[in-house]
């Protein structure tokens, strides 16, 4: 999309099949141009969905939201918990978030049962267990993933279009995380339950794009 033009698009990030049925089903709620991007599992299949989809004409000025589901690292995380990122890390480098609390709030308002922990995210190359989350929770972050970090450092160095005349120079590309813990510290993936976690994990997922959708509406007004 030429900037200028209309509203940029909010590009949605997930890895898994479920995640994207989830989200899909949600966006029927959306307000605004929404696309949906199964990525594949793990950083490598992230970096190159993420790149491809970029170079799309229609996308290239798009925000950019990691999200599906994730370990939460801190004691007291139960499914169904909402992570909201205020940084991504990933190795030495960390990607911070836009509008972490406008997209906190609206969390909270839209699914006013569930928890919203809001905290650096990590990302990892394998899936998080036992007492491997002892380890990093001391590194300061709250939750890790697979996608989220690599998607966003990605999404942080694509390029942007040049700015038409009504566009300010100097823009940045709008980039976030929000995660659904799937599992955490007493709720492992391996222990019975999980199931049902998951299934709550899920309808958490599907009730999200509302927030995400005024999320993007806020932090694109500059551009506009």
């Amino acid at each position: 999309m030429t900037p200028g033009t209309g509203p940029a698009p909010l590009l949605i990030a997930c890895a898994l099949g479920v995640e994207r049925l989830a989200l899909l089903l949600g966006s029927r709620s959306a307000t605004g141009p929404v696309t949906v991007l199964r990525t594949g599992m793990g950083p490598r299949a992230a970096e190159r969905a993420v790149s491809r989809a970029l170079t799309r004409p229609a996308l290239r000025d798009a925000a950019v939201l990691a999200t599906g589901f994730c370990a939460g690292l801190a004691p007291g995380m139960r499914p169904g918990d909402l992570v909201v990122a205020t940084e991504t890390r990933d190795g030495a480098d960390t990607v911070p978030c836009a509008g972490t609390g406008p997209l906190t709030a609206s969390l909270t308002r839209l699914l006013p049962g569930r928890t919203v922990h809001t905290g650096p995210l990590l990302g990892t190359d394998h899936v998080v267990r036992g007492p491997e989350r002892a380890a990093l929770l001391a590194t300061g972050a709250i939750a890790a993933d697979m996608e989220s970090a690599v998607t966003l450092r990605t999404a942080a160095v694509a390029e942007l279009p040049e700015p038409g005349p009504a566009d300010p120079g100097g823009r940045t590309r709008p980039v976030a995380a929000v995660r659904v813990v799937v599992d955490a510290p007493t709720h492992e993936l391996v222990r019975i339950g999980t199931l049902r976690g998951g299934i709550s994990a899920f309808h958490v997922l599907r009730a999200v794009i509302p927030a995400f959708c005024e999320w993007h509406r806020k932090v694109m007004l500059p551009w506009r």
